[in-house]
């Protein structure tokens, strides 16, 4: 892929950088794909916070934390396409039997846009709303959904999008880690109150995906360009239409966010990620410690942010600061030419 920096994107980049400052991160990158070109390519920081530690660089791996979801989300468009998925509207009970009681009428749908209403209590699976009635952003209908990719494919999540997806794109900085490479972030592991979670499973249960920025670029482009890469059409053009179109039942307020699979598109919405000039097709999805992926379509771009967050500093608002960062990027890419 061409790259071509200006420097026209450095106001975002010094953004980014001031939230860095922020928010505590030791490490943070810009990535920005345009019209099938690298527009902006910017790094920051360290990997932890000592003068000694590694630099952040184009093989930095992040852990992008809830990004996963989006693996997942193309993952049962994958299994869709295969036809080992009937319908999204099919109840989850339909493929994992051992969900029949707790989760009769919650459907693939209601899984994919967090309108399922489960809800963990100790230790047992209860009813937060009727499903497909409101939105609560919960992890009960994403463990559901890693175990309908292993029962359906007979593969871990971390395998079958290794074999279906990643080698083929040649997304070879992106993978489910379990110890510790000098490319990799990985100051995380050592807080036991770490935000991400534990990191002893290479299945894809959990949530220790790491990704360079162009990695995950890359994955934003797939996205943009509906599968077709370098002039190929190496996946089906569906599942990614599928993946990135409006899913969210009618019947949620309109007032509540809307998500294709997983990820959130433009919406005029309290809770809403994006920030209100991007355009209607645009959709993006978040992670915890601050990595964002952006896609907008009008302007055949994507924008990738990386952090290391790992606490909210006193006053940060990550809505405002995400809606922030999206505002800004619009505006770049508008006058980009």
């Amino acid at each position: 892929m061409l790259k071509i920096d200006t420097g026209h994107f450095k106001p975002l980049n010094e953004y980014v950088y001031g939230m860095q400052k922020e928010t505590g991160a030791t490490a943070a990158a810009t990535y920005i794909i345009k019209s099938n070109a690298v527009v902006n390519e910017w790094y920051s920081g360290r990997h932890e916070s000592f003068e000694q530690s590694r630099a952040v660089g184009e093989r930095t791996q992040f852990n992008v934390a809830s990004i996963r979801k989006t693996y997942l989300a193309l993952a049962i468009s994958l299994l869709m396409e295969r036809g080992l998925i009937a319908s999204i509207d099919d109840e989850i009970s339909v493929y994992l039997t051992e969900y029949k009681a707790v989760a009769e009428g919650v459907t693939l749908r209601h899984l994919l846009t967090h309108t399922h209403g489960l809800q963990a209590e100790g230790g047992a699976i209860g009813r937060a709303f009727p499903a497909g009635e409101s939105f609560a952003y919960r992890n009960e209908g994403i463990t559901m959904l890693i175990q309908l990719v292993a029962h359906l494919s007979g593969r871990t999540l971390s395998a079958f999008m290794r074999d279906h997806v990643f080698a083929g794109y040649q997304l070879h900085e992106t993978g489910w880690r379990t110890a510790n490479h000098e490319h990799l972030i990985y100051n995380y592991y050592k807080d036991h109150d770490t935000w991400v979670g534990p990191n002893d499973s290479d299945a894809g249960d959990q949530s220790n995906l790491f990704v360079s920025a162009r990695d995950l670029a890359m994955w934003g482009y797939m996205h943009l360009a509906q599968g077709r890469i370098n002039g190929e059409q190496l996946l089906p053009q569906r599942v990614f239409e599928r993946v990135t179109s409006l899913q969210t039942p009618s019947g949620v307020p309109s007032h509540l966010p809307r998500n294709g699979f997983i990820w959130w598109l433009q919406s005029d919405t309290d809770l809403n990620q994006l920030g209100e000039r991007l355009p209607s097709c645009s959709y993006q999805i978040l992670g915890i410690t601050g990595c964002a992926c952006l896609v907008v379509p009008k302007y055949d771009a994507v924008v990738v942010r990386m952090y290391n967050q790992l606490s909210n500093a006193n006053g940060y608002d990550y809505l405002s600061d995400i809606r922030q960062f999206g505002n800004l990027a619009n505006d770049l890419l508008k006058g980009y030419c």
